[in-house]
């Protein structure tokens, strides 16, 4: 009877698992297995509410499998050791998995393919995460992409659903000796800290197939107006299913087209085709990192190695962690952060400005930040969402774009819902003093609410000046 392992990372999903169904047609016996292995993502090992989503998710992925007649084998690593173990208890002859696209797991995955096919054993992998793999999409000249639109322009001429794969009924696997309990582990945190996000999420595939649906019934149709106001149910919030592979973007393109009535309808729906712009940012920024694997802890821009950063106040940066900078839309993302694990897109581009503009703090500070905090912490986006905000990534001219949270907040949260919800202590002024509360230093003394850090005009103009000198430095 032939056996494979299937060993899975982060496609913990059985709908439209590629790696799954070439598994099943090709062999009578089907092993799924974890294995733990966080070191060798280093330096980018996940972090605490990564993990916190881990045991959850597996958990739910374990349930399924159970439902279909399997169970899911769950060991440490390190990876190539232990999956030379479980094809020796087993007696598999092939191991199949999902692509990753990090630089630690490529050079891991390119090593363990190479010595289990040197020991006789087939080794397949398949791309579960992405519509197009990074070395899919090029320019005309065969370089990769450093700019966004151009790159989208180049994905979407090529864009088109297809079905995806079925969850399978049954699946023939067995036991392996010597699996751990997930307990075992130690992905949940000792304090109970995670009260915020068990009320918040639904790790699994069920969970991202229940987020979908809600997102086309309800928030798709008006997703261009309402995707950029944080107070709103305006966003799909599927990241984090997406990043743990509990659902993939094929999966979302195809309810998507079918949704719409078709690929053309689904293209020429307002709310749809800005929905799919996202999932192509999602792409972009694995297509960068893919071919600047430097770039997650290195500028893409090179010009920015002589920006002059400050050296980071420990305090000050406290303070922006647990949301008491005293400016209220910066406060109410980071304590939406810390209490649910997530922040919305928009308020994420306003505390990271404030965080490497205004207070001109490197931008690897607030990446470890939100890699140890998100639940969908994910390395592409998150570097891609640095550097851009930093203004080193992929933008054709960012060195001029510095938010106002003032600015920002009277436009996206006019009437002070967002920051009503995460900031009590100003939840009975009104704007504009919910805005700058700063400006009755009253209010201030009542609420007990913090100054704010920085002096945003004044900061805005060093930080200007800072630009135009490296710039000058450079010859540009």
């Amino acid at each position: 009877m032939s056996t494979a392992i299937l060993w899975l990372r982060r496609d913990l999903r059985l709908a439209d698992n590629p790696a799954l169904h070439a598994a099943l047609a090709a062999h009578a016996r089907v092993l799924p297995v974890y294995i733990h292995a966080p070191e060798e993502e280093a330096p980018w090992q996940p972090g605490a509410a990564s993990r916190w989503w881990l045991h959850h998710s597996l958990a739910a992925l374990d349930a399924d499998l159970r439902a279909r007649g399997a169970v899911l084998h769950i060991t440490r690593g390190p990876s190539l050791t232990a999956l030379l173990r479980l094809i020796a208890g087993s007696g598999a002859d092939a191991v199949y998995w999902s692509r990753q696209y990090e630089p630690a797991a490529l050079a891991r995955d390119r090593g363990i393919k190479d010595a289990l096919r040197a020991h006789g054993i087939a080794a397949h992998s398949s791309n579960a995460a992405l519509l197009f793999e990074p070395w899919q999409v090029a320019t005309g000249e065969g370089a990769p992409y450093r700019v966004f639109t151009p790159f989208w322009r180049a994905v979407g001429a090529r864009l088109r659903p297809v079905d995806p794969l079925p969850a399978p009924a049954r699946i023939a696997g067995g036991a392996v000796p010597g699996s751990l309990a997930l307990a075992d582990l130690g992905l949940l945190p000792r304090i109970r800290w995670d009260a915020g996000m068990r009320d918040t999420w639904r790790p699994g595939e069920a969970g991202a197939q229940g987020l979908l649906d809600d997102f086309l019934d309800v928030a798709v149709g008006a997703y261009q107006a309402q995707r950029d106001v944080p107070a709103a149910a305006g966003t799909s919030r599927l990241s984090p299913h997406l990043h743990f592979g509990e659902i993939g973007p094929r999966q979302i393109l195809s309810r998507l087209c079918a949704r719409a009535g078709g690929h053309g309808a689904c293209l020429a729906h307002a709310g749809i085709a800005h929905f799919l712009r996202e999932l192509g940012w999602r792409e972009f920024s694995h297509h960068l990192l893919y071919h600047f694997p430097h770039t997650a802890q290195q500028n893409l821009n090179a010009q920015f190695d002589a920006f002059p950063w400050r050296e980071p106040d420990t305090e000050i940066l406290r303070r922006w962690q647990r949301g008491r900078t005293g400016i209220p839309i910066v406060d109410a993302g980071m304590r939406e952060l810390w209490h649910t694990g997530w922040m919305h897109n928009r308020v994420r581009m306003i505390v990271a400005s404030l965080l490497t503009k205004n207070l001109r703090t490197h931008w690897l500070h607030g990446a470890r930040w939100f890699w140890d905090t998100l639940v969908d912490a994910d390395l592409a986006n998150n570097t891609l969402g640095w550097q851009w905000s930093a203004g080193c990534g992929a933008d054709a001219a960012p060195y001029f774009r510095i938010f106002s949270p003032v600015a920002q907040s009277a436009r996206f949260d006019a009437a002070g819902a967002y920051i009503r919800r995460w900031v009590p202590e100003l939840r009975a002024a009104e704007p504009p003093l919910l805005i700058e509360p700063w400006r009755d230093t009253a209010l201030l003394a009542r609420s007990g609410y913090p100054p704010p850090v920085v002096d945003l005009a004044a900061s805005r103009g060093d930080a200007l000046a800072a630009y135009r000198q490296m710039r000058a430095g450079a010859g540009c």
